[in-house]
């Protein structure tokens, strides 16, 4: 109820790209360290746990199929991020 939206959630974690702009185009930067760094790390390790069981067991799930498009895509260290970012508010408060 804090937040309007989970980006803000996320912004506040630190786990979504910083936001820069002027004049209606946004440029997307790196990934902040802003936020609170134990949380952000736990996030993170929960969802390196998470990443390596979907690469370690052929699972064919709709995650486990976004998953492994993220790694081919991006890499893995993004795919972590961006499974922390997609399960940041699942079990929390807000």
């Amino acid at each position: 109820k804090q937040f309007a939206s989970a980006r803000q959630l996320a912004a506040a974690l630190g786990l979504v790209p910083a936001q820069a702009g002027t004049g209606g185009k946004v440029c997307l930067l790196g990934i902040s360290k802003r936020g609170d760094p134990y949380l952000r790390t736990r996030l993170v390790h929960g969802a390196r746990a998470a990443v390596n069981a979907v690469l370690q067991y052929d699972k064919s799930d709709a995650r486990s199929r976004w998953v492994r498009r993220i790694v081919q895509e991006r890499g893995y260290h993004r795919a972590v991020v961006a499974w922390a970012n997609k399960t940041r508010g699942s079990h929390g408060p807000c």
